[in-house]
């Protein structure tokens, strides 16, 4: 093992420590108003210290999470009910809800996994019931997974897709392959080049 991998493990497990009182508070997860709150004050720590931070507090609270992951500032997730596979990454202002993502996935920035596309049903005079009545449902990506900035990622995406910025997922995308636009639409496959534009 390098000094660099001997420093890294020695960072995390410092974090893991300074963190452990955060995810005894909450409950590991299981008490909803302070894991937010916790969750909340994590994602607002900058740089490094707060990338760390997230990790350690999440491989605290979430179903899973590696303390490989990398989880920028400003992004949170809004339920434990989440899964991350090794090394993933997730840019800064995302918010994820009940997901499981797969190794390697990267995440840009602003980016929304939704638990589902039914929240907030209505009765039948049209008034919202409220989202304790919706449907929730947890969202799959695969691995070796690229999200675009800005996507909003409504449905499960297979395995070495990419996802275009400002893309809006709402129906399933099959693994390797390129996808974009409001709604999503499979462009081509994942392996192929740019379009010959000869």
């Amino acid at each position: 093992m390098s000094p660099r991998s001997i420093l890294k493990n020695l960072v995390q497990g410092i974090f893991l420590v300074l963190l452990l009182p955060c995810g005894i508070l909450s409950g590991f997860g299981r008490f909803r108003v302070l894991y937010t709150f916790w969750a909340h004050a994590c994602a607002q720590m900058p740089g490094l210290v707060g990338d760390y931070a997230r990790a350690a507090f999440y491989h605290l609270t979430l179903e899973a999470c590696p303390m490989s992951s990398r989880i920028c500032f400003g992004t949170f997730f809004s339920t434990p009910k989440a899964h991350l596979e090794d090394a993933v990454y997730i840019g800064a202002y995302c918010i994820i809800g009940q997901a499981h993502i797969g190794a390697r996935t990267q995440i840009a920035s602003a980016v929304h996994v939704v638990s589902g596309r039914h929240h907030h049903p209505r009765d039948s005079q049209g008034r919202i019931l409220g989202a304790e009545q919706g449907t929730v449902q947890q969202i799959f990506i695969g691995s070796d997974c690229w999200i675009g900035e800005a996507a909003i990622v409504l449905a499960d995406v297979g395995a070495g897709s990419t996802i275009g910025a400002g893309a809006v997922v709402t129906r399933e995308i099959p693994p390797k392959v390129v996808a974009a636009g409001n709604p999503a639409r499979v462009l081509r496959p994942a392996s192929a080049g740019p379009p010959d534009l000869g």
